[in-house]
Order: C-alpha cells, then structure tokens, then sequence
C-alpha cells in the first residue's frame, strides 16, 4: 500500500505536468506546423502528378517524397518539442513559485522530479503518435499498404528524443530559465548525430603516433560514452524499403535497452543536480 502510494504523487504531478504543457502555445504552434507540413505532403504530390512536368513521376518517386518530406517534418518538429517541454518544466515551475507549493506537501524532490520527467514523455509520445498517425495515413493512402516499417521507425524515434529529453531536463534542474537548457537540448542533438564520425576519426588515427594518436584515443573514448543516435535513424530505411518491410539488420531490444540505459543516467543526474540545489 505504500508503494501504491509513493506512486501516486508522482502520477498526479505528471498529469498536472502533462496537462499544463500540452496549453503551451509554442508547442501547439509546433505541432500543428509538423501535422501542416506532412499533411501538405501529400497535396503536393499530387499537385506535381498533374502538372505536364511531372507526368513522368510515378507512384514510387511520389510515395518517396511524402516519405522524405513527412520523416523530415516529425525528426525536427519533434526534436524541437521534445528539447522545448523538456528544457521548460522545471525552470518554468520555479519562476511562477508552483515549485515551492508542491515541495511543502509531504512529496519528495525525487518524486516531483520522476512526476515532472513522466509528464514530459507523456507529452513527447502524444505528438510523435499524432505525426506517425498523418504519415501512416498518407502512406496507407497513397500505397495501399499497411506501412508498418514507419511504426518501427516511430518506436526507435521515441527512444531518441527520451535521450535528449532526460539529459535536457538534467540541465533545466540547475536553470531558472529554460533558454540555457534549450540551447544545450540542441546541442546534445547535434552532438549525438555526429558521434558515429568519432568511430572513424579513432579508426584512422590508431596507427598513427604523436598528436594525432592522442585525438584518436580522446575521438575513442567518447565515442563509447556519448550516445550515437544515429541507431535509432531508420530514414533510408523508409526511403528505399518496402512499407511492410521488416527492419533491416537492427537489434531493436538492444537498441531499446540502449536507449533506456542512457535515459536513466540521464535522470539520475538529473536528481543528483536537482538534489543539490537550494529551493
């Protein structure tokens, strides 16, 4: 009975969190923008079939630029809403003092913190099942085919904007402004679409000697600690893959233990930062 009701503390606040992120304007104007974007994709391919330029297109070529547009549209709509909700929940709360209201009641920091992280990925996979679903749509549509490779890709997805969700949300717990963790969301983004150029920069300088073994052994060492989210990318896959296709030479429980082994470090950092800081 204890345990059931430490967990409801938590669920409460992710609720309240949930509920209070998806009024947020920004990310309203975001989501409806992707849905915009993916849904015009098909518009404008058929647009382009009718014109005497594009009488030559087929349905392939046309089925490979909704799929090119609509992944294009959900990987930067959705990295942008997951690093904007993550980097705003806890600096936001602290600004308007609903922080110091909720920590006066009998709950604990690590409550509040997994309540607040659980309502961040409520919101997270509520707007990639709202993309995945217009895409699925607009595949099925123009296919006729169950595109059940895209949902795969939707899963995988998930798990790398939860990367960046948690290590964004660590760095929120020490701002009161979310501009500082947003910028280092981006950055972690970036930086964990580059670690797979690090395998190669270790590769070729291994044999080398000098300054050049020594940016090879750092090049090496970070690539083993940053994570590659470059994993979890199933784009050409969705190119140049059938819809119905299985995925192709990718370890999915793996790759989801993976992502949640760093999710976790993420969040345990998090506390620790969130544990330390005066309020």
């Amino acid at each position: 009975m204890s345990a059931l009701a430490s967990l409801r503390g938590p669920w409460t606040i992710a609720v309240y969190s949930w509920r209070e992120g998806m009024r947020k304007k920004t990310l309203i104007g975001f989501l409806i923008l992707s849905l915009l974007v993916i849904a015009g994709s098909t518009l404008l391919t058929a647009f382009l079939s009718e014109t005497q330029v594009s009488q030559e297109f087929s349905v392939d070529v046309e089925s490979k630029m909704i799929k090119d547009i609509c992944v294009s549209a959900i990987s930067v709509f959705g990295i942008l809403i997951t690093i904007f909700i993550s980097a705003s929940g806890v600096p936001a709360e602290m600004e308007n003092k609903v922080i110091y209201t909720i920590l006066s009641k009998p709950v604990r920091r690590f409550q509040y913190l997994l309540g607040k992280f659980l309502g961040i990925q409520l919101i997270i996979i509520l707007n990639l099942l709202l993309m995945t679903l217009l895409f699925f749509i607009a595949l099925y549509v123009k296919q006729s085919v169950l595109p059940t490779l895209l949902l795969w890709s939707a899963l995988l997805t998930y798990f790398q904007f939860l990367i960046v969700s948690a290590f964004t949300f660590a760095i929120s717990c020490t701002s009161t402004s979310s501009v500082l963790p947003t910028i280092a969301g981006l950055f972690i983004f970036i930086i964990g679409n580059l670690t797979e150029y690090l395998k190669g920069v270790s590769e070729k300088a291994a044999e080398a000697e000098g300054i050049q073994s020594i940016i090879g052994h750092i090049a090496s060492g970070l690539y083993k600690i940053l994570p590659n989210l470059r994993n979890f990318d199933l784009r050409n896959q969705i190119l140049y893959l059938q819809p119905d296709d299985p995925p192709a030479d990718i370890m999915i429980p793996r790759l989801i233990a993976y992502g949640l082994a760093y999710a976790i470090s993420g969040f345990i950092l998090a506390y620790w930062l969130f544990r330390r800081k005066e309020l």
